[in-house]
């Protein structure tokens, strides 16, 4: 059966749909490239952003509408909304045949196949859905333990036919789900407990990636470095090493041990985010870069940051959003830290990396927040030096704390002007920043081709896996401008700085697409550098 598959929201959903992918190629499944070509119908969902939502809920209908016209279509919804909304999303949207929550991946082929037998009716509920519940956070061990997903994990590093061939940057979950509740946030009920793989697994995950040609990853998690994995503690009857679930906040209140050690329980052997970091680039030396997002400020040790500073192919770059400026937003958020504790975080990461590039995320018009919070949100982007900043208006998300508890009372007209200032502010800052790279020369890696004619790299762009958001492939020839051909190479700098090269023809930028060359940089903009071959 041929499937169309679109992906809504952030990277922990373009890996699963990765992994889906991999595993539905793997049964006989094919992919075509639009819906109008596919007989399954296939929608990874995200909750976090309600632009995401509204996106996912229009496809929803536009399938509907095909349907209701009499085409016989499998339409599937996968990731956080299923997971959400639950069987109420049958109720209310019947053309959905398939739920799919995100920690229940695994089970798609089944449900896939209760649909295709099934001529007439559609089979049973409990046929077609796969949810975890918001009441089931898989907080026991053994809920982990038991859970299909790792499996699916593993599945891509061993079937390249069906995965990367032919790419040279990947994903690798380090962890899932979240145990930090902000009272923004649906990812917690949506994606559960945070669960921490087996550090073996990453590791030859990451080994075997090397081995297809992958020469850059990025390791994922919701809160990657509270990866804390305890040896022993979930064994197979053989004796191997289990997904576990994490400890809870208070495990990282107190300093954790040095980069080759760890500390859990008494007697316990803790592999740690450093650890992980530190097995990762001495164990699998064909990865030429490494990366990891999301950064949580608070608990991030300098054990990890030496560890960064001290190997060279771990990219200096920390995305650790900080939210707001206002320690009683800060609060009302459930975030877990003040302003204060923020800064000495980078006050911390740029002593001991000193070449880091930080990026993060900001939140305007969060219930409550009054001119004088926003204007201390303003005060602290123009105090650390942030590469770029995502920077969003508040809108409340079903399922979460604010929803339920506190009024979203900021009324949009003050969201949309906040978040206007803030984004010029943050531009003014970027500005800075690139322009402190100019006259250096940067290892650069290439992942995109594009025509200067076409439009500039929006605001807010970034590189996600081989090309960059907002910007269409190129795909038709460009004239030359002046007898210079008018295509450019884009890449990134192992800081996250996106970087343009010019070449003579497509033919030449693509041929740089997946290779690593040195740039030097000779012009600078709020969003992107420029530069020439070394």
């Amino acid at each position: 059966m041929r499937v169309y598959l679109e992906t809504f929201g952030c990277q922990m959903n373009e890996l699963d749909s990765e992994l889906v992918r991999s595993n539905l190629l793997s049964l006989g499944y094919s992919f075509v490239d639009r819906p109008d070509d596919a007989s399954v119908i296939l929608f990874n969902t995200c909750s976090v952003r309600e632009q995401a939502e509204q996106k996912a809920w229009s496809r929803i209908g536009i399938v509907g509408q095909r349907k209701k016209a009499g085409e016989k279509l499998i339409l599937g919804v996968l990731g956080c909304m299923a997971e959400r909304d639950g069987l109420d999303m049958l109720r209310r949207h019947p053309q959905v045949d398939i739920l799919c929550g995100p920690g229940e991946l695994d089970r798609l082929p089944h449900l896939l196949g209760n649909m295709r037998s099934i001529t007439d009716d559609r089979p049973a509920r409990a046929d077609r859905v796969a949810l975890a519940g918001n009441s089931n956070r898989r907080t026991a061990t053994l809920e982990a333990a038991q859970d299909g997903l790792e499996a699916l994990d593993l599945s891509r590093s061993f079937d390249p036919a069906h995965s990367l061939a032919g790419k040279a940057s990947a994903y690798v979950r380090i962890t899932r789900g979240c145990n930090k509740f902000c009272t923004y946030c649906v990812v917690p009920h949506t994606r559960g407990a945070e669960v921490h793989r087996p550090p073996d697994h990453i590791v030859d995950e990451c080994k075997r990636l090397a081995d297809q040609g992958v020469i850059e990853v990025t390791l994922l998690g919701q809160t990657v470095n509270h990866y804390r994995y305890t040896h022993g503690r979930a064994l197979t009857i053989e004796g191997l090493e289990l997904p576990q679930v994490g400890p809870g906040l208070s495990a990282f209140r107190t300093p954790l041990g040095g980069a080759s050690a760890g500390s859990g329980a008494a007697g316990d052997r803790t592999t740690t985010f450093a650890d992980l970091l530190f097995r990762i680039h001495e164990e699998v030396p064909a990865l030429q870069r490494i990366r990891f997002v999301t950064s949580y400020p608070r608990d991030f040790s300098d054990e990890a940051l030496k560890v960064m500073a001290q190997s060279p192919r771990i990219c200096p770059y920390l995305h650790a959003p900080a939210q707001s400026g206002s320690d009683r937003i800060l609060k009302l958020m459930n975030r877990g830290y003040t302003v204060t504790q923020y800064l000495e975080f980078v006050d911390r990461a740029f002593k001991i990396v000193p070449d880091l590039s930080l990026a993060g995320d900001f939140i305007v018009g969060f219930p409550t927040e009054t001119d004088a919070d926003f204007e201390a949100t303003c005060d602290l982007v123009r105090r650390v030096p942030f590469k770029n900043n995502f920077i969003f208006k508040y809108s409340p998300r079903p399922g979460t704390v604010a929803y339920d508890r506190i009024p979203d009372d900021v009324p949009d007209e003050v969201k949309r002007w906040r978040n206007n200032r803030l984004l010029a502010i943050q531009s003014e800052r970027s500005a800075e920043v690139h322009a402190s790279w100019v006259g250096r020369t940067l290892p650069v890696f290439f992942q995109d081709t594009r025509s200067i004619r076409r439009a500039p790299i929006a605001a807010g762009a970034a590189l996600v896996g081989a090309t960059i958001e907002g910007l269409a492939p190129a795909t038709q020839p460009a004239p030359e401008v002046n007898g210079i051909g008018s295509w450019q190479a884009i890449g990134r700098t192992a800081g996250d700085l996106i970087v343009a090269v010019p070449a003579a023809t497509v033919a030449d930028a693509d041929a740089l697409v997946g290779s690593i060359r040195l740039v030097r940089i000779t012009e600078s903009g709020d969003l992107l550098l420029k530069g020439q071959f070394a």
